[in-house]
């Protein structure tokens, strides 16, 4: 699918998960995850600019922040997507897996950041959502890399590239600002041609032998 064709609100199917842009009516459920898990997000995301609102205790800016998430899938400079299990019957928030910073021409390359609830870590839920962002990048919006960079302390982030064997192509010294503290990252990265290479092994091990 080219970038052009693909739609405003992709939603995106694992084994066990959807992937799905997140919306107004999801903000009950975003905020009640992101509350419980606050103390580590916040130490590993930026801080928000001086007066800017809290879309977690404020409805209207949750709503701004889907808005502009919209904006940036038009644009195609951006894919946001809220991680659901389907369980019961009904849909489970427990985290987001996100493209950011899409450039196309001859970089066609973009970032990819993720974060899950603590009560839902261990059950491998991350790795497969990146499997599934890794196909919809390379297969449906023709990406050439993705890379993922990571604080090296972050060993919870780290371990999910590890898993995956993403390639590491090493350290950035002082690269984002996080917390109000300029920190060193570690750069890992998959291109189309290792995905093409590894697509059929990753998707049995992490999506299933029935998923194509």
């Amino acid at each position: 699918m080219a970038i052009d064709q693909a739609p405003d609100t992709p939603v995106l199917h694992g084994g066990r998960v959807v992937l799905r842009p997140l919306e107004v009516e999801d903000f009950s459920a975003w905020r009640e995850v992101r509350r419980r898990n606050a103390e580590l997000l916040n130490r590993w995301e930026p801080r928000r600019t001086f007066g800017q609102p809290d879309p977690v205790e404020d409805r209207r800016a949750f709503a701004m922040r889907c808005a502009a998430r919209r904006r940036e899938r038009q644009l195609g400079t951006g894919w946001g997507f809220g991680v659901f299990l389907g369980e019961h019957g009904s849909e489970s928030f427990i985290g987001e897996m996100n493209l950011s910073n899409v450039v196309r021409g001859a970089f066609r390359s973009a970032t990819v950041g993720y974060w899950v609830d603590q009560d839902r870590a261990g059950n491998e839920y991350i790795p497969e959502s990146l499997i599934v962002v890794c196909r919809f990048a390379f297969e449906e919006i023709d990406l050439h890399r993705l890379q993922v960079s990571i604080v090296p302390r972050n060993t919870r982030s780290r371990r999910v590239v590890e898993k995956l064997d993403f390639r590491c192509e090493g350290l950035a010294e002082r690269y984002l600002e996080i917390a109000g503290v300029w920190e060193d990252h570690l750069r890992f990265a998959i291109t189309a041609e290792e995905w093409c290479l590894r697509r059929a092994a990753l998707a049995a091990t992490w999506l299933g032998p029935t998923v194509d």
